[in-house]
């Protein structure tokens, strides 16, 4: 007598088929992917990918994203080999069966991963907006997947069905549920035609598809980098050190020679950022070259970059054909010229497109002094350099060109010598009554600038910086691209003036610094007072506050609001964009800590980035005209109000700050 083991019945294979079918359609989805994180596009802008999905994003999500553009920034090229390794292996996976049950809950969690940072979690969502992102439908085809796996067992449409076959204890990776293998499918042939047709209408339709996406006008990568502005980026530290403004001495050699080399690298270009220039001498601008009118200029110019370059003196008569010369790297150029005509000139690169060349840095200044000099002898002599800088970000806090931004006209950073903002944190010096003498070159390569020193009058204009063009008694003036001035200016009273381009716009991106003018220490400080009967002076004074514990007044923080701070940030709390920061949402009001609310309001702010917006205007401190409590009913009033629901601060929390 004998027994047998019963067997269990051979699967159903049409689960099987169609697991496959969906499997293979979603592996050809997953292979387009692969394919777009290997084009160069998608390394230039990987960066920016999560900075693009964290714009606008809730506050209640930013610190998730803050955290991931912190680890991903600085490993970004680690993070995009990663990111190119894994979409492929996953798409080959899926398309050749191979480890299932593995690769799908990876499959899973790794479009969970990518669908809540790069992908925004879909968002962020706006008024029209239903889409829910499609890392979200790829968690939930895995999800199937899975339930199909689960349900129907071993594929022989797979490559784990031969592992299987060889190695059975590969259905612990491959398999959710034991079945037995069958050897051959039992689907009719037409059957099997019919589902390998199907798959190749979903290719055909994912092929169309593929066509038109590219050509939709959406959001890009590239368009992410380039709305990350340096400005957003800088430091609140100051510049550690400025580019010293001061013009280099003559000589008395009659030939004076002027080595310069090309080079790629990165300069500063605001606290903290740096661009990826191609400057002369390692600076931006190059070296400033003096000389006396009827020297002979040799120009040495090597090229030590990646590409070719030229370059273009405004002061010489040269035969620009052989004098201003393309190079190739590895190649250098000598001409000399003779500086025949006084004034201050800008120097550049000349090579085709001269816009880009120039735009990444490739400019300086010359200043050919008279040779009988009838202008009165200065007592300091500065040389100021204006330019633009246009960019994108390629990774962290370092920036690259953007030439749609330089043929546009849409500047990041318009500065002096380079850097935004740096003479306000490092100035220029000058004791009352001396003559400061500022060559003032504007390298453009494309924006006029109106110079003008806040607080003073122009002694005397040189335009062209020529003697023979002298102006008297003028405020402000035109400086054109490619143009050079010579400005004197002679200023009796000590105190801090600040030089600008009287462009605004130009100045609330970089084109700003100070002249400090005598000792700090005898700075005469403003006489500033109340104005009697004045409405808002009325309006600063409402009820005092309750004696005894502190106790949040709404209508008093109301009244306090209205007069001390509705001007700027609004009744509503929204803020005026670019200038004045909203309260609704902003984190430093919603934070549980409100020491940072409480010192804003206490001793002002400036520069705030706020959801990837700069805040450039300063807020004044109001500590010296305002109670503990006046501070904490006008934090407490912003921290309730307009949908804000934060914990409440107290006046010793107030107290503690001061």
């Amino acid at each position: 007598m004998s027994t047998q083991t019963p067997t269990s019945p051979a699967p159903d294979t049409w689960p099987a088929l169609s697991t496959a079918a969906l499997r293979v359609a979603f592996g050809i989805i997953w292979i387009v992917n692969a394919a777009f994180t290997w084009m160069p596009s998608f390394a230039d802008n990987y960066a920016g990918y999560l900075r693009n999905a964290a714009d606008g994003q809730p506050a209640w999500s930013a610190w998730w994203f803050d955290t991931w553009i912190a680890i991903v920034e600085p490993r970004a090229d680690t993070f995009l080999w990663l990111t190119r390794i894994a979409t492929t292996l996953l798409a080959l996976a899926l398309l050749f069966g191979f480890a299932r049950r593995t690769v799908y809950v990876i499959g899973a969690l790794y479009s969970l991963l990518i669908w809540s940072t790069a992908g925004g979690f879909g968002g962020p969502y706006t008024i029209g907006a239903s889409n829910t992102g499609v890392g979200i439908i790829y968690v939930l085809v895995f999800a199937v997947l899975i339930a199909i796996n689960h349900r129907s067992g071993t594929s022989p449409y797979s490559v784990d069905y031969f592992i299987e076959r060889k190695w059975p204890a590969w259905s612990w990776i491959a398999e959710w549920r034991e079945r037995r293998l069958s050897d051959a499918p039992r689907v009719a042939w037409w059957a099997q035609t019919g589902i390998l047709l199907g798959v190749a209408a979903v290719v055909f339709f994912l092929v169309a598809g593929l066509q038109s996406s590219m050509n939709v006008k959406a959001p890009t990568p590239a368009a992410a980098a380039a709305a990350v502005s340096p400005l957003q980026l800088m430091s609140k530290e100051p510049v550690k050190k400025a580019f010293d403004a001061t013009l280099p001495p003559l000589t008395s050699d009659k030939e004076v020679l002027v080595t310069i080399d090309v080079t790629d690298e990165a300069v500063e270009i605001a606290s903290g950022v740096k661009y990826q220039a191609w400057p002369y001498g390692g600076t931006v601008p190059g070296p400033v070259i003096h000389v006396k009118q009827g020297q002979m200029v040799r120009v040495v110019l090597a090229n030590k970059a990646s590409m070719h370059h030229s370059i273009d003196f405004h002061s010489a008569f040269t035969p620009p054909n052989t004098s201003f010369a393309d190079i190739n790297p590895g190649e250098q150029i000598e001409f000399t010229f003779e500086a025949k005509v006084p004034g201050t000139f800008v120097y550049h690169c000349g090579t085709p497109p001269v816009l880009l060349h120039m735009a990444n840095g490739m400019y300086g200044a010359i200043i050919v002094d008279p040779a009988d000099d009838p202008r009165p002898k200065a007592d300091k002599e500065y040389v100021l350099v204006q330019s633009e800088w246009y960019t994108r970000q390629i990774s962290g806090n370092l920036m690259g060109p953007d030439f749609g931004k330089m043929e546009r006209i849409q500047p990041d950073i318009v500065a002096f010598n380079g850097v935004a903002f740096q003479y306000q944190d490092h100035p220029l010096t000058a004791e009352p009554n001396e003559r400061v003498r500022l060559y003032v070159v504007n390298a453009g390569p494309s924006l006029w600038s109106a110079f003008h020193v806040i607080g003073a009058i122009f002694d005397k204009v040189y335009p062209d910086g020529n003697p023979k063009n002298a102006l008297s008694g003028v405020s402000t003036y035109s400086v054109g691209p490619g143009e050079g001035i010579v400005f004197d200016v002679v200023i009796p009273d000590v105190g801090n003036y600040v030089f600008v381009d009287h462009s605004f716009a130009h100045l609330e991106k970089g084109a700003a610094g100070s002249l400090r003018i005598g000792n700090p220490d005898n700075f005469v400080k403003p006489k500033i007072s109340k104005i009697e009967g004045h409405a808002s002076a009325a309006a600063a004074a409402p009820p005092a506050a309750a004696a005894g514990p502190y106790k949040f007044d709404a209508e008093r923080g109301a009244q306090l609001y209205t007069s001390t701070c509705a001007a700027c940030h609004q009744a509503n709390g929204e803020g005026l964009p670019g200038a004045f920061p909203p309260l609704i949402k902003n984190p430093a009001v919603l934070a549980a800590d409100g020491t940072k609310h409480i010192r804003a309001i206490l001793h002002g702010v400036s520069g705030e980035v706020i959801d990837g917006v700069s805040y450039p205007s300063p807020m004044p401190p109001f500590g010296g005209a305002l109670s503990d409590a006046d501070v904490a009913d006008i934090a407490n009033h912003e921290r309730t109000q307009w949908g804000n629901k934060a914990k409440l601060v107290t006046a010793d929390e107030v107290k503690a700050q001061r």
